[in-house]
Parts: structure tokens; sequence; C-alpha cells
């Protein structure tokens, strides 16, 4: 089955791109400008690309994340510190974000005569990103098939929806994944902050799967407190 993988440069999209680079044919890596303060995620993108041998598509959609205004992944608004379940998370949604980028996905998958396009959405978005839930799931695959029908068939790949970051984790280890040359951190500084929503989840998943968490954090004691874990 030949895949595209829409690849962020996070350590979900990288580890998901490492596996399908073994158990799939691997066509391209597929990432989003979406004028994200964080954008320097994308310079890892194209280094897994280059490590995986495969091109690396960059779409500029910042105008139309311009639009989505209210998130502080994109506006001028402070990245909340914390843990995902805290509801000061919901600050970083970015409105039909996976939608958008999953329909353009789909038509260059469907242009280049490729099978799939697979995804990293996994169980720990479920509370704060209606996009990456598995009911949103089976619908997009639904309106593909429709919007699709008689062009061609393209497959949607979640491998990770009903699983954890800690699972990622460990699935990435498997598949050799390099976690030290991935990015997750929405503020986008030198280091991981180490007190985002994502860092914060990021630290907890190497740590809840027992796996090496090579990652410099300018604050790498945060998380326990966040989690109730201290």
């Amino acid at each position: 089955m030949k895949v595209i993988v829409i690849c962020s440069g996070g350590m979900d999209s990288v580890a998901l791109a490492h596996r399908i680079a073994v158990t799939q044919d691997l066509h391209a890596l597929l990432s989003f400008d979406y004028g994200q303060r964080h954008l320097k995620e994308l310079e890892y993108a194209a280094a897994c690309a280059r490590r995986l041998g495969v091109p690396h598509h960059v779409i500029d959609i910042a105008s139309v994340g311009a639009a989505l205004t209210g998130s502080a992944l994109t506006d001028d608004i402070d990245v909340p510190d914390g843990h995902y379940a805290e509801d000061t998370m919901k600050l970083t949604v970015v409105p039909n974000r996976n939608a958008i980028m999953l329909a353009i996905a789909f038509g260059m998958a469907a242009a280049q005569k490729v099978d799939a396009v697979a995804t990293a959405v996994h169980g720990g978005d479920h509370f704060i990103y209606p996009d990456c839930r598995p009911d949103f799931i089976d619908a997009f695959q639904q309106m593909q098939d429709r919007a699709l029908d008689g062009y061609a068939q393209v497959e949607l790949l979640t491998p990770y929806v009903l699983g954890s970051k800690a699972d990622i984790a460990i699935d990435g280890a498997k598949f050799g994944t390099p976690f030290g040359e991935t990015w997750s951190c929405y503020k986008g500084g030198e280091l991981h902050c180490g007190r985002c929503g994502t860092c914060v989840e990021r630290r907890e998943a190497f740590d809840v799967a027992g796996v090496d968490d090579p990652t410099v954090y300018a604050d790498p004691d945060f998380w326990r407190s966040a989690t109730g874990k201290e």
C-alpha cells in the first residue's frame, strides 16, 4: 500500500512515518505551514523525509490559518502551561485544522494515485481536539469515499487513534524513531519549554512507556506537578 504520511515533525507523526516506512510503501511526507508559532517543527519533518529517503511536501495555508482566529498556536495569545486535561488547553485548538489538512492530503493522494493517507492522531488528543476522535475519523472516511467516488479510493490510516502517547513512544522505539530529532513544543523556543501541554504530555509518555527521553527541556521537572506525580 502506497502511503502519504501527514508529518508535523513531532514525535507522533515522525514515529508514524518510521512505522509506515517499514510496514508499507512510504510515498511522501506532507506538512503544513498554517502560521503556527512553532513553525520550526517543519525543519524536523524535513529531516525525517531526508532520513527516510522520500519527498517532503510543505503546503502553505497560512492565509487560511490566519482566518482561524482565537488559538494560542496562531494568535498573539500565551500558550498555556499544564496538562491537556485542564480546560485552559482549549486555547490550543485551531478550528477544523485536521479536517482541512486531511482534505488537502486526500486530494493529493487521489491525484498521485496513492492508496492511503496516514495521520498520527491518538487517544490523548480526544479530550480537547474533536477532529482527532474516532467518530470524526469514521465520518471523514465516509465523506471522502463520496467525494472521490468513481475517481479514486483512498484509505485513512490512523493506527494510534485508540492508543496513548505512551503507546506511540513504545511503537516508535520499535521502529527506530530518533525521538531526539522531533519537535513538539508549542512555544517554539530554542529548547522544549517543558511546561506547555504538549511538552508535559511528551515527557509523561516517555515515563509511562519506560522509553528513554532524549529531549532537553527548559523546565525538566514541571511535568511531575502538572500530572500529579510529585
